[in-house]
């Protein structure tokens, strides 16, 4: 006789107390397939369709909304119109999740960007509490269109690189020439001293931007607080 194996943790509904209107959620979201972990977590009120998650997710994550999305629970997909996916209109309290649920959520479906959901508890709702809110995190969102997480691991670490360490020493002789000169003029004399400074600081620039955006817990609140997560709900179905 076959063993019967137990239900996936997201298949169990949560219990009738956890579907109140009036409770929030607890939820924690993490990059796949980066390491050291990409992390944030939030409250978000049972009530928030997955389309407000959405939004949310893009906010305290640091994304910018400009590409397509999708969250997979079991078999059911839902999302972005464009993609044939069932609209996100759905609450997460008619979901039912259980305390432990999972699901996942793709952004950008070119090279996704896989982050797993997880359902970490339900509390009870503050009344001077405003929600959602971001109660944690770590770790820099990688920028967008950098390739997918094998990129964007492969290039964290530029900024210690030789090349690095070359664009930064020439960066200080050309201001160290400028000191001895007294004068910026040097730079405008010399057109193959401006072109090499130049280069040097877009390379850096580069190399800064491939870090990702940093997480500001406080940012992310202050973004949360002015809805942006609205606006970052552009994907119409």
């Amino acid at each position: 006789m076959k063993r019967r194996l137990k239900p996936p943790a997201a298949v169990t509904p949560l219990s009738k107390a956890v579907v109140n209107a009036d409770a929030v959620l607890q939820i924690k979201i993490w990059l796949v397939g980066i390491s050291p972990m990409v992390w944030r977590r939030v409250l978000v009120p049972a009530t928030f369709t997955l389309r407000e998650l959405h939004g949310v997710i893009q906010v305290t994550m640091g994304w910018e909304g400009i590409h397509l999305y999708v969250f997979r629970l079991r078999a059911a997909r839902y999302g972005s119109w464009e993609l044939l996916a069932s609209s996100p209109d759905v609450t997460l309290a008619d979901l039912r999740f259980r305390k432990g649920a999972r699901l996942i959520y793709e952004y950008d479906l070119n090279i996704p960007w896989r982050h797993e959901v997880r359902i970490e508890d339900r509390l009870e709702r503050e009344a001077r509490k405003t929600y959602p809110v971001c109660t944690g995190g770590a770790g820099a969102c990688p920028p967008e269109d950098c390739g997918g997480p094998e990129s964007f691991m492969d290039h964290r670490n530029d900024w210690l690189s030789f090349e690095a360490l070359e664009d930064l020493d020439t960066m200080v002789e050309v201001l160290q020439d400028v000191v001895r000169e007294g004068e910026s003029e040097v730079l405008a004399l010399d057109q193959e001293t401006r072109w090499r400074l130049e280069d040097a600081v877009e390379r850096a620039r580069a190399r800064e931007q491939a870090q990702g955006r940093p997480f500001s817990r406080q940012k992310v609140n202050t973004r949360l607080r002015a809805g942006e997560h609205h606006h970052l709900m552009h994907q119409q179905w």
